[in-house]
């Protein structure tokens, strides 16, 4: 590799989340106990300066680094910073929670900066070898988070289940990859687009190797009928990474969706949008259906994720622009919900109890009517109720599949999501309708009370502007 095309100026957010990981890693492994809050403020320092970095670095178009290795642009610079913000929320959530499970260690931290570490990369990939290495970094992070409650059984089992099946989807996406490779003999992104055009004699090979990309992606997304490790996960997980997992791999999930698919086998479009539609559907039925029985919220949640991993794919499928800025929008929506979703579970949870059951959020408007009212922004958010953000993602990705001409599709979205309306407004009869169970004064830091509170109010702000928002999405993607 020539020093010349290395470029490396693009990659300092990387090198110093990267650098400032594996001291943390040594700091926290000589820190008494009692200054363990140094690890956490040095991890959230590491952000902020990621953070700054990328801003600082924004691009405003595309640049190529480490011999092509390695894209910065729009698109990548706005996933980074939403990553790098989402995972400092997530921390700021977590600490508490940590603190009285006893799992408040350099580990979490470490893992969490290395799992961010691995999204940004995927988010940068320009090679089908940068993905892959970019996702088995999150996803050897992500198993190792899920394991670390070792005295749970729970948290063990769903380790296993995420491990194993996290492993056969990588095995799926690389065979894909391989075959992809072997036919058009390269790795980079824009080059293989470009030779898939020329190779148009081996349609079928090309067609089984996206097929294998397309189960690959769909396993890591949690899509139907590859969703079978997000409840055990979910639920299995301590509340803190179970928050991890549901938030921002998203993003990342989402960058790996176009750099694939829409940067590496755009002539394909036709065949990949078919299989898009059934996973689609299949997503956004199996989740909504089946998340109306159950009892416990992480669990629902889990289901929840999977039916709103279908909405997302409309987007992507329509296979235009504005759908890809419609998928943008939905998925930090979708982001932002979940995080303040899993960040009241967090806060009603405390040493020895967990608020998992949807009994736990019997009469909370008696014991805090503002957590409620955070609540109940979050839960018609996600029930796609108007004027709020989640509405605005529905509508968005929605209008594209409609001008794409799938108007039956997008009834079929509509039928879905209003059965999924179901499950979040009995979170609302619960908190306003039902008698608490226990009147323990609900307590939360500062830091907490406030990020929820911000968490809440900026759905509740950019429902009633959603073009700030999305204008943002569609510059990302380049469209003014």
């Amino acid at each position: 590799m020539m020093v010349a095309n290395l470029n490396t100026i693009w990659l300092l957010p990387e090198i110093l989340l990267l650098t400032m990981a594996c001291l943390i890693l040594v700091i926290d492994a000589y820190l008494p106990e009692q200054l363990r809050n140094l690890t956490y403020q040095l991890t959230q320092g590491t952000l902020l300066g990621t953070g700054l970095l990328i801003l600082a670095n924004y691009p405003q178009q595309q640049i190529l680094a480490m011999n092509n290795l390695f894209v910065s642009d729009p698109l990548s610079g706005l996933l980074k910073f939403l990553i790098v913000i989402v995972v400092f929320w997530v921390f700021i959530y977590s600490r508490r929670y940590l603190r009285d499970h006893n799992m408040f260690k350099g580990e979490y931290f470490v893992l969490g900066l290395l799992a961010v570490l691995g999204m940004m990369v995927i988010v940068s990939a320009h090679s089908l070898l940068t993905i892959y290495l970019g996702l088995e970094l999150l996803s050897l992070s992500l198993y190792t988070m899920v394991a670390m409650h070792r005295d749970s059984p729970a948290a063990t089992e769903a380790a296993m289940k995420y491990f194993v099946l996290g492993a056969l989807a990588s095995g799926l996406l690389l065979y894909g990859i391989s075959i992809l490779y072997g036919i058009t003999g390269t790795l980079d992104l824009a080059k293989l687009a470009q030779l898939l055009t020329q190779e148009s004699e081996q349609k079928t090979i090309m067609i089984f190797g996206l097929v294998f990309v397309v189960v690959g992606l769909a396993f890591k997304l949690g899509a139907v009928p590859f969703h079978m490790w997000v409840p055990d996960v979910y639920q299995g997980a301590p509340t803190a990474v179970t928050l991890f997992i549901s938030t921002a791999p998203k993003l990342a999930a989402f960058a790996m969706l176009m750099r694939l698919l829409v940067d590496g086998m755009p002539q394909l479009h036709t065949n990949w949008q078919q299989i898009l539609i059934l996973l689609s559907i299949l997503s956004m039925a199996i989740g909504n259906i089946v998340a109306i029985s159950q009892t416990n919220i992480k669990r629902m949640l889990a289901y929840s994720t999977i039916s709103h991993v279908g909405f997302l794919m409309l987007g992507v499928l329509t296979a235009t622009p504005a759908g890809y800025a419609a998928s943008l929008f939905y998925v930090v929506v979708y982001t932002l919900m979940s995080l303040g979703g899993f960040g009241v579970i967090l806060l009603l949870s405390r040493g020895g109890f967990e608020a998992e059951r949807l009994e736990d959020f019997k009469g909370l408007n008696e014991r805090n009517s503002w957590y409620a009212f955070i609540m109940l922004i979050l839960m018609l958010s996600m029930a796609g109720m108007p004027p709020l953000l989640g509405f605005w993602a529905k509508w968005s990705v929605l209008i594209q599949v409609v001008q794409a001409g799938l108007v039956w599709l997008a009834v079929a979205a509509v039928f879905f999501a209003i059965i999924g309306a179901f499950y979040y407004l009995r979170i609302v009869k619960l908190m306003y309708f039902d008698k608490s169970e226990n009147l323990i004064l609900i307590e939360a830091g500062m830091d907490m009370r406030v990020a929820l509170s911000v968490n809440a109010l900026v759905i509740l702000f950019l429902g009633l502007m959603p073009h700030t928002l999305m204008t943002v999405c569609l510059s990302a993607l380049g469209i003014t």
